[in-house]
């Protein structure tokens, strides 16, 4: 930014010792010092706010791709659609193997419920008499 090179520097002090004078000039030096220290402070607390304001836009913008996102994928995924009508590209899952029929139970709880009308039909698993 500004560029100060040796030569140009001396050429300040200088100017600095013949205008404001060897009692002044620490006094005078503390003051620019101050002064730029201030104008840094400001700078740095300018830059900060506008870092954050530039990383809330960012956000903003990436919230409104994921929710754009999140509400396409809903939609190709409804959460009440089977597992096999999915557009996944992957193969359906096996359908699960076919469950017998409690038939040893239902004869047990049919004799159990009504034991004097089926007395005489047989049990799965009883052996007959002979």
């Amino acid at each position: 930014m500004l560029d100060v090179g040796p030569s140009e520097l001396l050429l300040i002090m200088i100017v600095a010792v013949i205008a404001i004078g060897p009692k002044e000039l620490p006094g005078a030096l503390r003051a620019v010092g101050r002064w730029v220290g201030q104008m840094r402070r400001m700078s740095a607390h300018f830059r900060t706010g506008l870092d954050a304001m530039i990383r809330e836009a960012e956000m903003e913008e990436l919230e409104k791709k994921w929710e754009a996102q999140n509400a396409k994928i809903m939609r190709e995924h409804p959460a009440d659609a089977p597992p096999e009508m999915e557009p996944t590209g992957a193969y359906p899952s096996p359908p699960p193997p076919p469950v017998p029929p409690p038939a040893a139970a239902e004869a047990q709880v049919v004799t159990v419920d009504n034991p004097e009308e089926h007395r005489e039909m047989p049990v799965p698993g009883d052996k007959p008499e002979a």
